[in-house]
């Protein structure tokens, strides 16, 4: 196992929003190298049903674990929600989400718990089950947000109409006198400067891509698995358009970096044996 020490971290998101992650990985794993995968080519999932999300993920697990991965972060709460039980049990590698990280951290915070999310997050009711299950007293309000990750993928988060969208999609949580806010879905760390212009000071902000690289570290160390000698640059690879999320990544990476386009294998979806249902 020691051999695989020096192995990539494999991160995947839809997009620009896994940066955020990947952003944790380098200040708290700064000897980690690391291969992300953006599937940009599918970019929204918010609006996928729980059936395509399982399969885009297997494609992605078996491309990453083709390369020598030591571990999947789902840097997508998507994924994490509706497809993360599943693949933990077909692939032989440690495959971590965002949700139970990001609902431990809220429920240390507050006590009346929003969350902001894709419309499939919030459908799946993947963060009010987490939360429950930890502290059945807290009360939860989720809200999606189908508009945020293509404005944000468009580096709009500056326009007005931004703006509007945050505060129609906020007004229901206010309502609820909420005093924490969950980032459901990893590009929305990105607005933060605007939502703080909307909510109240007294609103905590969970970003869970802090916690899940902590909880990445913590399974490295038991594995034994944790680099200690410097990192290979980071590898970037999307489906869609490598200039375009090169581009669309330079406002948060701070360089345009190199980016390749590549085809993800096509994996048969598990087949469900009537012996088996039976």
């Amino acid at each position: 196992m020691r051999e695989s020490q020096y192995s990539q971290i494999g991160i995947f998101d839809s997009g620009v929003g896994g940066l955020t992650v990947l952003k944790e990985l380098y200040q708290q794993l700064p000897n980690e190298s690391i291969l992300y995968f953006a599937d940009t080519a599918r970019l929204p999932y918010g609006n996928r049903s729980p059936e395509e999300i399982t399969q885009f993920v297997r494609e992605i697990l078996t491309w990453m674990a083709d390369r020598g991965v030591k571990m999947v972060i789902m840097a997508c709460n998507t994924s994490s929600a509706l497809a993360l039980e599943t693949v933990q049990s077909e692939f032989h590698l440690p495959i971590l989400g965002l949700i139970l990280p990001g609902a431990r951290a809220a429920v240390q915070k507050g006590r009346r718990i929003g969350v902001i999310s894709t419309p499939a997050t919030a459908a799946s009711n993947a963060y009010l089950n987490a939360v429950k299950e930890i502290d059945p007293t807290a009360e939860v309000w989720q809200v999606g947000c189908p508009e945020f990750v293509p404005l944000i993928e468009q580096n709009r988060i500056r326009d007005p109409h931004t703006k509007k969208v945050a505060t129609k999609y906020l007004e229901p949580l206010l309502a609820r006198q909420i005093d924490t806010l969950i980032y459901g879905c990893t590009h929305y760390p990105h607005l933060e400067p605007l939502l703080q212009e909307i909510l109240p000071s007294r609103v905590r902000l969970i970003d869970p891509a802090k916690y899940v690289v902590t909880a990445a570290e913590q399974e490295l160390e038991i594995l034994g698995l944790k680099s200690s000698r410097l990192p290979l640059p980071t590898r970037f690879c999307v489906s869609g358009s490598p200039e375009k999320f090169a581009q669309a990544s330079r406002p948060w990476l701070g360089y345009v970096p190199v980016v390749e386009q590549v085809s993800l294998p096509a994996i048969a979806a598990p087949t469900i044996s009537l012996e088996t249902l039976e």
